[in-house]
C-alpha cells in the first residue's frame, strides 16, 4: 500500500549491519523534528549475516498503516551482495530512490539491475565506517546518505540522536567517529 504524503523506506541488510537500528534511528530523528514516524524490522533467520529487512515511515500526518512496505519511495541497501540474491528493487516507485552501499557507480548499479527511471545513489559506506569508526558497520553512514538525498531531517538532528541513543554505550571517540561518518556521507553520496 502506498501511503499518501509519506516517505516510506525499506532497508535491506544482513544481520549485524545495523539495518534495524538505522530504521529506528531515522524514525526517532523524524519524531524529534515534529513529524510522525514508525519503524519495524522483519526477520527471517535471526542470525548474523542473514538477510533482513526493516521499514521506516515518515509523515506530517498520523500514520495508520502498520504493515510491511511493499511500494517504497526509498530503498536503502546496506550490503551490495543482496543485489544478486534478493529482489531489493521490487516495488520501488517510478519516482523512487535506490541508495546502495558500494564502491561502484550509480550507472553500474543501474545497468546491473536493468532499472529505468528512478534515482540511484551510491556510497562506500563500509569504507567510511572503517575509516571513521574502525568497524565495518555501515548503518550510520547510510543514515547520513539517506538524509542527504531525501532531506528528511537535518544532520544536527541525527548527531543529537547518536549522542542520546549511544552516549552511555560508546566511548567519546566512537561517538565522534559516527558523527564524522554521517557528515562524510552527506558529502560523498553520489548519483549518476
Amino acid at each position: 500500500m502506498v501511503v499518501d504524503n509519506a516517505i516510506q523506506i525499506r532497508w535491506h541488510g544482513r544481520g549485524g549491519q545495523g539495518a534495524k537500528t538505522a530504521a529506528g534511528m531515522v524514525a526517532e530523528v523524524a519524531v524529534s523534528a515534529g513529524k510522525n514516524a514508525q519503524a519495524a524490522p522483519e526477520y527471517g533467520a535471526e542470525r548474523e549475516g542473514a538477510p533482513i529487512k526493516a521499514y521506516t515511515r515518515i509523515s506530517d500526518e498520523p500514520i495508520r498503516v502498520h504493515d510491511a512496505i511493499y511500494f517504497p519511495n526509498v530503498i536503502v541497501v546496506l550490503d551490495e551482495t543482496l543485489l544478486n540474491s534478493e529482489n531489493v528493487e521490487e516495488g520501488l516507485l517510478d519516482d523512487g530512490i535506490l541508495l546502495v552501499n558500494t564502491k561502484r557507480s550509480a550507472a553500474e548499479i543501474r545497468e546491473e539491475l536493468g532499472l529505468e527511471g528512478r534515482s540511484i545513489y551510491t556510497i562506500d559506506a563500509t569504507g567510511i565506517a572503517l575509516e571513521e569508526i574502525g568497524r565495518p558497520i555501515p548503518n550510520t553512514v547510510m543514515i547520513g546518505a539517506l538524509l542527504s538525498v531525501t532531506g528528511a531531517a537535518e544532520v544536527e538532528q541525527i548527531e543529537k540522536n547518536i549522542h542520546k541513543k549511544f552516549g552511555a554505550k560508546l566511548s567519546e571517540g566512537m561517538l565522534q567517529g559516527n558523527i564524522k561518518a554521517v557528515k562524510r556521507a552527506c558529502e560523498e553520496v553520489k548519483s549518476e
